[in-house]
């Protein structure tokens, strides 16, 4: 592993060393007027704060790294919806490596490779800031150990992440400072112990409130433990050292934060994003005031920071007009709008680069008519943003002699709740023949054209639009092509707190200070349901079979008799989709990612030509990169079955 030079004072002194040589000294000669090094400036209280702050921005990139925490799982894949329609008749299709599963998910990956890497950077900038804490001078002992606790939270996140991505893996504490082609696993029990460790010493440490926001708190050094020892318990393949205590600890420190009121629910869920108008070119709110409400929340106990550009700056992604890294949340899922009377590629509604596509399952959990989330979570419905018109004249297979006009604001497309019947033709577009709206009609359940598209049949259809853009994150006022989004990414917010106590519940946790798992879970949900709370919610049966009558229904209230893990891992899904990274997690978490994305993701599902690839034997660890495979003598062992 390569040395990582911890912020840019490193940078500037290299600089400083380049441009003031003048004519008298060598070039290569060291320059140094003010003498200046890691080792006398960390030691300082100025240094030493800075040094702590560097620990905290590569959590921008690694957050930004979904694809190997999202696709591939019951919520999301790469692949649109249309695909998994052609099934099993185009035996070629298949979709990305980590939906499918198949060999191509290996060392090579790109994605691996890119988190491995961000991880262990941050990993050494955090131990070199627990390392050198003792040579500080000129700072009062109670600030260095609550900043020596930020570093100790934040390397214990990235050790969270990393163990559960490749299970038994490298675990230096100490700065890296030399190169070494050694490099040895810790087993994962190992590695969970100093978790725990570094986490339990910092929690006394943190404050309960920081001054500067997107420090790290008591609560949210609370908030990992509980998800720290709830995952332990579950103790995947008797590797971890977890108990059934385990899932009383993580139950203690759920109750403990909920007691504490410093981290209430919003009343609205919809406070918790971006304000937004669904019609664009109605949109009164800036880049700025879209985010005021969320960014404030209480509910968030750690986000990831990008409303203050002078906050924890200094890596990569960066606007080259700025040197700011933007949160690309709002244009990295699925949906674009329907491509009637739009804009050229602009910032109005075109931001769309749909990495995560939400799958049918998925999309048929909420109830869109109680369920506040359903139409926080998606806009079903797109406008014309300029005037122009379409022709119907090369329609397949409905062609028409018809040209249809649109002026600004007309609605263009609407996509009905998946739980509404469309056998009434009238009811659809004029682009199917004898419907009468002037704009595209569809829903999931009878996409393209009533589930009358077959797998030989080529279709096109310049009104047609493919499902609802998912809209939780989409933020008005920033210019296309940037990314650059001042919405603060909530990866811990404590409606979580809930869903883990009744999950730690169900599986045996005792001493709950609220009452039962479906207390909990039902605390959540009606929060979601408004002024419906209290009544039951309907969700699809089977959400990832698409073609069940509309009729075959379930109820996603929880009683003491009905509550289980999936029910919980449903309301996971609804409440948090798209968020934290975590979905992956979740399901490995509680043995269910192979069950669950079977049944909700067409594309693990088919596999490849028809054969489903995953493998519980298999694909709950990642493989390690190839990068570290190629850099250590002897060489370190891949993960079983790469």
């Amino acid at each position: 592993m390569k040395r990582d030079h911890i912020g840019y004072w490193a940078l500037a002194i290299a600089t400083t060393a380049l441009t003031m040589t003048g004519c008298k000294k060598n070039f290569l000669d060291e320059f140094n007027p003010s003498n200046r090094t890691t080792d006398n400036y960390y030691n300082t209280a100025s240094g030493y704060n800075g040094l702590v702050i560097s620990c905290y921005p590569l959590l921008r990139d690694i957050t930004q790294q979904r694809v190997i925490t999202l696709n591939g799982t019951d919520m999301f894949s790469n692949g649109g919806w249309s695909g998994t329609l052609f099934f099993p008749s185009q035996t070629t299709q298949s979709g990305s490596n980590f939906d499918t599963y198949d060999v191509g998910l290996n060392s090579s990956s790109g994605e691996v490779q890119r988190l491995w890497d961000l991880l262990y950077r941050n990993i050494n900038r955090c131990n070199a800031a627990v390392e050198r804490a003792g040579a500080v001078q000129g700072m009062a002992d109670s600030v260095k150990n609550t900043l020596v606790a930020e570093a100790r939270f934040l390397r214990a996140l990235c050790y969270f992440w990393a163990v559960q991505q490749w299970g038994d893996i490298p675990m230096p504490l100490k700065e890296t400072t030399t190169s070494s082609l050694e490099v040895k696993k810790t087993p994962q029990k190992n590695v969970y112990t100093q978790i725990i460790t570094d986490l339990e010493w910092a929690v006394p440490k943190l404050p309960n409130v920081q001054t500067a926001n997107g420090r790290v708190t008591r609560g949210a050094a609370r908030f990992l433990l509980a998800r720290v020892y709830l995952t332990r318990g579950w103790n995947f393949q008797n590797a971890l050292g977890g108990t059934p205590t385990d899932f009383t600890v993580a139950l203690g420190h759920c109750d403990a934060l909920i007691a504490s009121n410093l981290y209430p629910l919003e009343t609205n869920w919809n406070n918790l994003w971006p304000i937004h108008n669904k019609n664009p070119k109605r949109e009164t709110a800036t880049a700025a005031s879209s985010v005021a409400v969320a960014n404030a929340s209480r509910e968030v106990v750690f986000s990831i920071q990008y409303s203050n550009p002078n906050a924890y700056n200094g890596d990569g992604n960066m606007s080259t007009s700025t040197g700011l890294i933007g949160n690309n949340m709002h244009a990295m899922f699925s949906g674009g709008p329907n491509g009637v009377a739009q804009e050229a590629r602009t910032s109005t509604y075109n931001r769309f680069l749909p990495s995560h596509n939400v799958t049918w399952g998925a999309y048929r959990l909420f109830d869109p008519v109680m369920d506040v989330r359903y139409e926080g979570t998606f806009n079903s419905v797109t406008f014309a943003t300029v005037n122009g018109s379409v022709s119907l004249a090369n329609n397949k297979p409905y062609p028409q002699a018809r040209t249809l006009s649109f002026v600004v604001n007309d609605t263009t497309a609407v996509v009905l709740p998946w739980n509404v019947p469309m056998n009434d033709v009238t009811k659809l577009g004029q682009n199917i023949p004898g419907g009468t709206k002037k704009y595209a009609v569809q829903n999931v359940v009878n996409l393209f054209w009533m589930g009358k598209l077959t797998p030989t049949q080529q279709v096109i259809d310049p009104m047609g639009w493919g499902g609802p853009m998912f809209w939780k994150f989409w933020q008005p006022g920033i210019a296309y092509g940037d990314g650059f989004s001042t919405f603060n990414d909530p990866i811990f917010r404590s409606a979580e707190l809930f869903l883990m106590a009744a999950e730690a519940i169900v599986k045996g946790a005792t001493g709950a200070q609220l009452g039962s798992a479906a207390v909990y879970y039902n605390r959540v949900l009606d929060r979601a349901l408004g002024s419906n709370a209290g009544r039951s919610p309907m969700r699809a049966t089977n959400p990832g079979k698409v073609l069940d009558p509309l009729n075959a229904i379930t109820s996603y209230r929880a009683t003491p008799s009905n509550i289980n893990i999936d029910m919980i891992l449903d309301e996971y899904g609804r409440e948090f989709l798209g968020e934290g990274n975590e979905r992956w997690y979740q399901l490995k978490r509680t043995g269910k990612l192979v069950e669950r994305a079977l049944a909700f993701n067409g594309w693990t599902a088919w596999g490849r030509a028809g054969t489903p690839q995953i493998s519980a034997n298999k694909h709950l660890v990642r493989p390690l990169p190839q990068g570290m495979l190629d850099n250590t003598n002897p060489r370190i062992e891949q993960n079983a079955g790469y």
